[in-house]
């Protein structure tokens, strides 16, 4: 049972960096019903901003006293911030085009752009792992036999604020009504004035924005980034957003750490090589016998 909990805690926290790139996904999806296959690759531009960013502050290892808290935020802002940049750009130059063409051209063009971002991301750092400063003090809490690191503790903290935020900005403000109303019919929306084009634009920007901020969780929670992560991450991202009900955020965040727990269990089980073979049959699982995943709504095809 002792390993049991430890690795429930490891899958939740692992969960949470899935669950910050799913609602990327869901966002985009739920909006122009586009799958982002370029997702997973901002969200590991995200890691090299914030790394970036450190690297400019002199960072190296450990910050303790007053200057831990601003360090940490001005890292993640200026991370979301060029994260988000980076997101318009794509919806302006890759997508903003297509949006009546084929489905099958903007799914092409968002693997495309997954390629230039990987090979923007190689020349920029290299082939090799990159490491990430340890910046953040990491004690560790003892609950009876299970040790919490209180990295993982931040991870599932801020994935689940962030989480509450966007949640209450897509129900409470102005803008999050213009989406909502894109989302479900977008000539009609339209039609009452809104504004199709910023509609979408802000929408990759809060979306890539969040991958920002995974991609600097990600950073300090392994402790090093590669150019090539974010095509595993965003692959189990998506599954995340499908298993949650992709276009419903609560729904991604479930799915995140579902998939997180599964990762962590099926590892500790029957082996490490064997946790990925577990979670994209999740996925083909899901596709079969749920479509809609766990909180989705079966909803009329769009004419």
């Amino acid at each position: 049972m002792t390993l049991f909990f430890q690795q429930l805690v490891n899958g939740l926290s692992l969960g949470g960096i899935y669950a910050l790139i799913a609602l990327g996904y869901t966002m985009v999806y739920g909006i122009i019903e586009l799958i982002n296959f370029a997702h997973g690759d901002v969200y590991t531009l995200g890691t090299f901003f914030s790394l970036a960013v450190l690297t400019l502050l002199g960072v190296t290892g450990v910050v303790s006293g007053p200057m831990l808290i601003p360090i940490v935020v001005l890292t993640i802002l200026v991370a979301m911030v060029l994260c988000g940049l980076v997101g318009v750009i794509i919806e302006r130059l890759a997508y903003r085009r297509l949006r009546n063409a084929p489905k099958l051209a903007p799914l092409i063009t968002a693997i495309g752009m997954s390629f230039i971002l990987e090979n923007l991301m190689l020349y920029w750092r290299g082939p090799s792992p990159v490491p990430f400063p340890d910046l953040l003090p990491n004690p560790q809490f003892a609950l009876g036999a299970v040790t919490i690191q209180a990295k993982q503790i931040a991870v599932i903290l801020l994935a689940v604020v962030l989480m509450a935020i966007l949640q209450t900005f897509v129900n409470h403000t102005r803008m999050g009504k213009a989406m909502r109303a894109t989302a479900q019919d977008r000539d009609a929306a339209q039609l009452m004035g809104v504004d199709i084009n910023t509609t979408i634009a802000v929408t990759f920007l809060i979306g890539s924005a969040l991958a920002g901020a995974a991609g600097f969780v990600s950073g300090v929670y392994y402790g090093s980034t590669w150019f090539f992560n974010g095509f595993a991450a965003g692959l189990k991202a998506f599954t995340a957003a499908v298993l949650g009900g992709i276009g419903n955020i609560a729904g991604a965040m479930l799915g995140g750490f579902l998939i997180g727990l599964v990762e962590a269990m099926t590892t500790q089980i029957i082996g490490d090589q064997w946790a990925n073979v577990v979670v994209f049959s999740m996925l083909v699982l899901v596709l079969i016998f749920r479509p809609t995943g766990l909180l989705g709504e079966s909803v009329p095809n769009k004419v």
